[in-house]
Formats: C-alpha cells, structure tokens, sequence
C-alpha cells in the first residue's frame, strides 16, 4: 500500500511537470514557468502534509523522489558554479583596459556587501527588541538540546582563528583542492585564484602578445562551451524550484513554527525591511525599484526554495548580464563575492538577532552603546567567508557569539524553524549581491541603463 501511494504521488510530479513542458511548448516566458512550478510545488507540499503528515514514511519516500528533480537540480548548478567562475572572472579582467579597474571594481563591490550586512546587523537588532524576543522564553527538547551541543563541538574549530587566521583562510594554497569545495571560503579563493590567472594575462600581453592571444583565444571559447552549459542547466529551473519547494512544504514543522512564531515573524519583519532598503539605494542610485524587482523575481524564488547562495551564482550572473543591463565583469564578481561576502540575511541579521536574543541570559544589556557598537563592527569583520550553503548562518552565528563571550548552545533552541527563516535568509543575501552588482555597475559607469528599463529584458537568453 505504502508504495502504491508513494507511486502515485510520484505520478502527480510528472503530470505537473508535463505542465511545465506544455507552458514551455506554448512560449510561457521564464518568469511565468519558474512562478508556476514554485506555485505547483507549495500546491504538491501542501497535499502531502494534508494527507499524510509530515512525519509520515510515505511523505520522506516521497520527497527522496522529489530530490532528484530538487536537490539534482541544485546540484547541476553547484557543478557549474567553480567553472563558470574560474573561466568568468578571468574574462572579465582580460577584457579591462586596466588593472586599476579591477581594484575598483572589487572595492565598490566588497564595500557595498559589507556595509549592508552591518546595516543588517542594526535592523537584526532592531527587529529583536522590537517584538521583544528572549532566549530564555523558549523551551529546549532532546531535538534542541542535541543542536545545541553540536554547535558547541563546531565552535572549537573556529574559536582558535584569530581574525589574520580568518583572512589567511580566502588565499588558496592548493586551487585544485578549492575548485572542489572542500572548504568555506573555497569559492573565494577561486576568486583569487582567477583574478591573478587574469591580471597575469595582462602582463603577458604586454610582453608577449602573441602567446598571450592564444591564451586568450582559448578562454574565449571555453567560455562559451560554459556559458552553453549554463543556459542549458538553467532551463531546468521551472522544474527544479517545483521540486524544492514539494519537498520543503511537505516535511515542515507547523507544530515547531507556531511555537517559535514570534521568533519566524521577526526575522521576516527585519529580512523584509532590508529588502526594501536595498530598494531605496537602488532608487538613490536612479534606478526604478519596481523594475528591478520584476527582473530578480525568478532568481530570488530559486534562492528561496534552494536555501544555496552559491548554488544560485549561475542564475545571479545571468540575471544581471541579460535582464539589469550589469557589465559581464561585475556581474561575475559580485555574484561570486555575494556567494561568500557580507552575507546580509545569514552574517547580518541573524547573527545579530542571536546576540540580542541571548546576551539578557547571561547578564548583558543589548542595548548598551558599548555592546551594539562591538556587535555591528564584529559581523562586519566576520561576513567574510562565510559559505554559500544551507547552514552558512550556523557558521556565522558561531563567529559573532563566540566573539562577544555569548553562549553558543542556546543558538540550538531554533533548530525546528531554521530551514524557513534560512529561505528568506538566502534570497537576501542573493538580492545584495545583485544590488552591490547594479550599483556598482551605476557608480562606475558601465550599467546598461536601456537594458535596464526594458521591461521585456527578462532572461531573454533561457526563455526559449
């Protein structure tokens, strides 16, 4: 009985994802199909949990099911992710005029990404004592109790680094190793990698122009062999989110987010507000929010659904390039820095929201001038790094508590809501890479502002 059910259910994705395909035969633009299969995949969650119960056998052999349309779909991207940085960044400086340019160009872009993570940071702060949130008000079970001393054991393998020793961490020592993502700041390192694979080139050039062209005939191609590539996994996307978003809806913990709901309603309070600002520097920066929103909608739902800041680099770049008219070098930095960089939901806001949250439990006043001023400028120094996957705010809480002598277990208490706060986590930090990339794009003077106010500019190369 339990795989007849297991059966049908499985038979209910593929009729919805021949849906999908039909919408894609009758030229349903991008948008349309990734906002279809994220609203058949809440449908699907949603008759799972009705009929079944989360808990239930039949749903978790469901959604192993369902994981090979989701989770395989996030894996292709993550496939993708070390290439298309490596070949792109080295493009991208290979195609400057100047080396100075790609010191601006990195400045605007870390500058952006740090400054609105500890901008995060205050409105993390702000949110907490706004609904009044304390650690000591919620009850830990077996479930929180065993998260908790899992984050004790993951602390010792951070506490020991100093801040140098943190930095030391972006400079790679093997690439190869990086380039399969063995560690946090892996895809950084890549980045670095790259930039001096890049910036050699310009040197050769200037020295040996005829050895340099081979090499850069070279890349040029096997950008586009990447770029292919790209544009092929990323029709998958409709398909993809459908799966996510099956799966997360089917296996949620109502009971664990009614219980923690002030907690989940504050987060979303304090990652909606910091949308919005992004918004308004945006508008500062003389672009129309509401256009911009309108381009970003299917990369952030993916973002959502997947809860990967790295395995959403692909889509980022491509948004940026074809929908917000970003020139192809800032688009390839800032989605790749965004990936690891001043993170503003998972190293802003939730960090600081634990701190506020825990420091009434050991004595401290949150709202000492004192504590606020070295909680801000802590996660500003520790967004560094901190990785482009689920369970990148866990990394980041650690630093940040660790650091202001705050204990790190009681972090555990939120075990149950952590994968829905952890959605809107990541569709913030992928919204501030490609608003630190619009801006900086603006600012230096290389923003396609007609593609930009385009309105039918929408992934224009993946809608076919």
């Amino acid at each position: 009985m339990v795989h007849l059910l297991v059966g049908l259910n499985i038979a209910i994705l593929l009729v919805l994802i021949g849906a999908l395909v039909k919408m894609q035969q009758k030229h349903f633009s991008f948008s349309k199909r990734v906002f279809a299969g994220l609203g058949f995949g809440i449908l699907l969650g949603v008759f799972l949990q009705i009929a079944y119960g989360a808990e239930s056998g039949i749903v978790a052999q469901t959604t192993d099911w369902y994981s090979i349309v989701g989770r395989g779909y996030v894996r292709l991207l993550m496939m993708i992710v070390i290439p298309l940085v490596m070949v792109s960044i080295i493009q991208s400086i290979i195609n400057l005029e100047k080396t100075s340019e790609l010191g601006k160009m990195s400045g605007w872009i870390i500058g952006i990404l740090v400054a609105t993570a500890m901008v995060a940071a205050v409105v993390g702060v702000g949110s907490s004592l706004a609904f009044d949130l304390n650690a000591e008000q919620i009850e830990a079970g077996q479930a929180e109790q065993e998260r908790g001393s899992f984050l004790e054991e993951r602390l010792g393998e951070v506490e020991g680094m100093s801040t140098p020793q943190k930095i030391l961490q972006f400079i790679p020592s093997n690439p190869f190793q990086d380039m399969t993502g063995d560690r946090a700041t892996s895809t950084i390192a890549v980045v670095i990698f790259s930039a001096i694979v890049g910036i050699a080139v310009l040197g050769v050039r200037r020295k040996n122009p005829e050895q340099a062209a081979i090499f850069i005939k070279g890349v040029h191609a096997v950008y586009a062999v990447v770029m292919r590539i790209v544009t092929l996994v990323l029709r998958l996307t409709p398909y993809g989110i459908m799966g996510l978003m099956a799966s997360t809806v089917a296996q949620t913990n109502v009971a664990g987010i009614l219980e923690l709901g002030k907690f989940v309603l504050a987060s979303y309070v304090a990652l909606l507000v910091m949308f919005v600002l992004h918004l308004v520097l945006l508008a500062f920066g003389g672009l129309n929010p509401l256009t911009y929103v309108k381009k970003v909608l299917p990369v952030l739902g993916f973002a959502f659904t997947s809860r990967s800041s790295a395995g959403t680099i692909p889509l980022n770049i491509s948004a940026q390039k074809n929908s917000l008219g970003v020139d192809e070098g800032t688009a390839n930095m800032s989605a790749s820095f965004g990936a690891t960089i001043g993170q503003n939901g998972c190293a802003g806001i939730y960090p600081a929201m634990l701190a506020v949250m825990i420091a009434p439990t050991v004595g401290i006043d949150p709202l000492s001038p004192g504590f606020l001023v070295q909680l801000i400028l802590i996660i500003g120094i520790s967004s560094f790094g901190v990785a482009g996957v689920g369970g990148g705010a866990t990394f980041a809480a650690l630093i940040v508590l660790s650091s202001m002598n705050l204990p790190v277990y009681l972090a555990g208490l939120l075990i149950s809501v952590e994968p829905l706060i952890d959605m809107g986590r990541t569709a913030l930090n992928v919204n501030g890479a490609m608003t630190s990339g619009t801006l900086t794009s603006r600012i230096l003077g290389k923003l396609d502002v007609t593609k930009f106010n385009d309105r039918d500019a929408i992934e224009k190369d993946i809608a076919v």
